[in-house]
């Protein structure tokens, strides 16, 4: 959540917001609910204080004066009951307001959408398309099933099969092993949670439409175990000398990918189920960007491990996600379309998840919010596409990765016959 402090007083955090084209009008009406709230809580506050001093005076007064005071004070009771409620319902409309504001876009940021993103460095060579696709090579090698995925489920769903399963489980070993090398501590999170859990993630209610709801609504399935992993501090006070603290997430995750109709439709590049290991940390204010580099260079690590060539990019502020206040993507070569697509992100959302979920850092001179860092450790199907197409010879067998291969007891796989 935004500080509506800051974004009245600061021009330059109202500036952030603005870059990321908010709703015309939207930060003018949290504005202006707040300053009705704040005013409507200066009376209420008035009246509280002018019954307790009333019912102060009915003690002190004579036998003759305590009718006009009894009805003093209750004149002031029913003034009182009669504003309370209206405050209540400015608070949770200024709440419902300020929830769908953006966290500003740090001033390193581009400006801009999607066309506007800055390509900061590349690594490796682009290398020419393989014989086959990864789609029409893992259909060939017994690798991938989308048919009968989706006479099962849907379109966009798929049976991973055969050693692709050895290779997926290989992939989240070795990353897991890495990172918990790293200081990251190892987590299976739940993947359905609360909707409060949603928002105070940063989710709700601008990204609902990607979720899936179960049981009417009282759980949801989650898109990243980033949700159920922000939710390990709610309402902690934090010692700085125990930040940052990491967390390494695997779990299966679920999204509806409403808006990309048409996109990605082959093989398991978009798809509405997927398992992902995801970092996650909640660190001193003071040093988050510093950890937003270390996100990345684990990141890039892993891809230069993996030997995929990769570019990193700065993204546009009209293309981030309402929680980052920055974000890079590490975008690799994907020979058969000749152009890079997203494997890996990461964002510094600064202190606007902590806000609500009241995540603290001690300090000498009071609490401090913390700040909470998220980034793509390995997003199983897409790494399984690149790799499909990377490791795939021109006479249809699969080379492991060198990385890998103590994790999947093979070397290479055969063209199925």
């Amino acid at each position: 959540m935004i500080d509506i402090k800051r974004l009245r007083e600061e021009a330059a955090y109202r500036v952030g917001i603005e870059r990321k084209r908010v709703r015309a009008g939207l930060i003018d009406e949290v504005l202006a609910a707040d300053e009705a709230r704040a005013a409507l809580a200066r009376k209420v506050q008035e009246l509280r204080t002018l019954q307790n001093a009333a019912s102060k005076e009915i003690g002190k007064a004579s036998p003759d004066e305590r009718p006009a005071k009894i009805e003093a004070a209750a004149a002031l009771k029913t003034e009182l009951h009669a504003l309370e409620p209206e405050l209540t319902v400015l608070e949770a409309r200024v709440r419902e307001l300020a929830l769908q504001l953006p966290n500003p876009a740090d001033a390193s940021v581009p400006d801009g959408g999607e066309d506007d993103s800055v390509v900061l460095r590349v690594f490796g060579e682009a290398k020419a398309a393989p014989p086959l696709d990864h789609a029409d090579y893992a259909e060939r090698m017994g690798f991938v099933d989308t048919d009968h995925g989706a006479q099962a489920s849907g379109s966009r769903f798929a049976y991973v099969m055969r050693e692709a399963v050895f290779l997926e489980f290989a992939l989240v070993q070795w990353i897991m092993q890495r990172l918990a090398g790293e200081g990251f501590v190892p987590v299976v999170p739940p993947v359905l949670v609360r909707e409060s859990t949603m928002e105070e993630a940063g989710f709700f209610p601008t990204d609902r439409a990607q979720v899936y709801e179960v049981d009417g609504g009282e759980l949801y399935l989650t898109g990243t175990s980033e949700v159920p992993l922000s939710a390990l501090h709610r309402g902690d006070v934090l010692d700085p000398d125990e930040l940052p603290r990491r967390y390494a997430g695997f779990s299966s995750n679920f999204r509806r990918e409403a808006g990309t109709y048409g996109k990605d439709t082959r093989g398991i590049f978009r798809v509405h189920q997927f398992d992902k290991v995801e970092m996650f940390s909640f660190c001193n204010p003071d040093e988050s960007w510093d950890e937003h580099e270390r996100l990345l260079a684990i990141e890039e690590s892993i891809l230069t491990d993996l030997e995929l060539p990769y570019r990193v990019v700065n993204i546009a502020a009209g293309d981030l996600g309402p929680a980052a206040a920055k974000k890079y993507d590490l975008e690799v070569w994907l020979p058969s379309e000749g152009r890079y697509r997203e494997s890996h992100s990461c964002s510094n959302y600064l202190d606007y998840s902590a806000r609500r979920l009241n995540t603290r850092v001690r300090g000498v001179d009071g609490n401090r919010l913390a700040h909470t860092l998220n980034g793509t450790a390995c997003a199983v199907g897409r790494m399984l596409v690149f790799l499909f197409e990377h490791y795939q010879e021109d006479n249809g067998a699969f080379v492991v990765p060198e990385v890998l291969r103590t994790y999947t007891g093979f070397e290479r796989v055969e063209p199925f016959k």
